[in-house]
């Protein structure tokens, strides 16, 4: 019948539409989803899915930009770090100013400097991303310590702008999951639609062919890292907004970890030039389900940090098992 190929092409478009990546994640959440709330229905309440998305905005936000970097085969592993000195100054400033609106553009600006800092190390210092970024991560948190001598710095709590950021509400939802939505929305059209988002998926592909195409790759990759760093400074002002303080390390560390490891288990290519923001959203989701899962079932913290290394593990070795990459030692 003509109803069969109808079905046939329709599947198809869903799952082009979606993306078998995609649907292996949505599978294996709805798997956890089911396991835990078959020991404690509480997972389900509405309450609790408010807080596992408050819970994971801030490094869904660093995971959405950390993706934008790797597409161009790039990495940042400075973003934590970047938070935390972002945090101390959103905080400092304020106090100075007593005033959000200034305290808030001053965090973004430094962010994006800390940004366009490892872009320039990157392209004319001609060092490894991984390199790069390893040493400013170091260098970002001693700065952090510095200006603060190693303590949280002002109180926000009181501030109407932090406090609507932290534990305000539209239309029922909860600020911090309206940013990670929109700015993960802004970021997706952007890949999808515009010739910026092809470029980037250009130069991660083939860098040489990008480059005798015409695609300015040193404009691409400062800009890609100055947008993951006001991305971390975002979190910065977020991470004072919860804590009602400026904190150097407490809150920040291991965020980097974390949006790796989602923007690796959504599919993003650690060479470049393949993933999708959903991808990461779906990646993030599942991970903060997984850590309220375990907590709800009162199991050791620990277990968390394991169960993220394990993640990061896993889709790794996915992503080189579909490239039929060459093992290590072996011969070809």
């Amino acid at each position: 019948s003509t109803d069969e190929p109808d079905r046939r092409r329709a599947v198809r478009r869903v799952l082009d539409l979606v993306g078998v990546q995609n649907l292996s994640l949505l599978t294996a959440l709805v798997a956890l989803v089911a396991i835990i709330s078959s020991q404690n229905v509480n997972v389900l309440l509405i309450s609790n899915l408010k807080t596992i998305g408050t819970t994971v905005a801030i490094v869904g936000i660093l995971s959405v930009l950390q993706t934008l970097v790797m597409l161009l085969g790039g990495l940042d592993i400075s973003v934590g770090s970047a938070a935390g000195l972002t945090s101390v100054i959103t905080a400092m400033v304020f106090m100075s100013t007593h005033s959000a609106a200034v305290a808030i553009p001053v965090a973004l600006l430094v962010g994006a400097a800390t940004g366009a800092f490892n872009g320039v190390v990157i392209i004319y210092g001609r060092v490894n991303a991984v390199i790069a970024t390893l040493a400013t991560y170091a260098a970002f948190r001693g700065l952090a310590n510095l200006i603060s001598n190693g303590r949280a710095q002002g109180y926000t709590g009181t501030d109407s702008v932090f406090v609507f950021l932290a534990r305000g509400t539209i239309a029922g939802v909860p600020t911090l999951i309206w940013l990670l939505v929109g700015i993960a929305a802004v970021v997706h059209l952007m890949l999808r639609y515009t010739d910026i988002g092809r470029n980037i998926y250009a130069i991660g592909g083939n860098a040489t062919a990008a480059r005798l195409a015409g695609i300015n790759l040193n404009r691409y990759i400062i800009g890609c890292y100055i947008a993951v760093g006001v991305a971390a400074a975002i979190a910065g002002v977020l991470l004072t907004a919860r804590t009602g303080s400026g904190q150097p390390t407490s809150g920040s560390q291991g965020l980097e970890l974390q949006a790796i490891t989602a923007a690796a288990l959504g599919g993003t290519a650690m060479q470049g030039g393949r993933g999708t923001v959903l991808g990461t959203i779906l990646a993030v989701i599942l991970i903060g389900v997984l850590q309220n899962g375990l907590t709800i079932l009162d199991v050791n913290s620990f277990w968390q940090d394991i169960a993220q290394g394990a993640l990061l593990i896993f889709a790794v070795v996915v992503q080189q098992r579909r490239q039929r990459a060459r093992a290590v030692g072996l011969p070809t």
